[in-house]
């Protein structure tokens, strides 16, 4: 079991930036890829980012290169995701996620991932 708790969420003006951390309990951090996902009112949730167990691999979508970037501290338990050159379309509810498993591609589905924290808010004012 893992349990993942996100923060860094707020309000922020369009142009800023923000960095987001998600927190995991359990002593097997690093076996699991983590990837950010985002939900926006009324619209299916959305991958933004992920990064492999330990941290060499990065997946991305075109809406996510060069404004956001995503690490880890395997020894904090913690991924980050760093987001600058904010727009209003960024504001979404954004949740980080944990894959199990012994190989993991980076999967853009939410249904891949076997963990999922609470959600930490992003509001971007323009």
């Amino acid at each position: 079991q893992v349990r993942l708790v996100e923060s860094g969420g707020g309000l922020v003006q369009a142009g800023g930036s923000l960095r987001l951390s998600c927190a995991a309990s359990g002593r097997t951090f690093s076996s699991y890829g983590m990837g950010w996902f985002r939900q926006a009112p009324g619209k299916e949730r959305e991958f933004v980012l992920a990064i492999s167990g330990s941290g060499g691999r990065r997946y991305y979508v075109d809406s996510s290169k060069g404004r956001f970037s995503i690490s880890r501290d395997n020894a904090k338990n913690t991924v980050y995701l760093q987001m600058n050159s904010l727009k209003p379309e960024d504001t979404a509810l954004y949740y980080c996620a944990a894959a199990g498993g012994p190989v993991y591609s980076g999967s853009s589905y939410p249904k891949d991932y076997d963990y999922w924290g609470q959600g930490t808010q992003v509001t971007v004012s323009s």
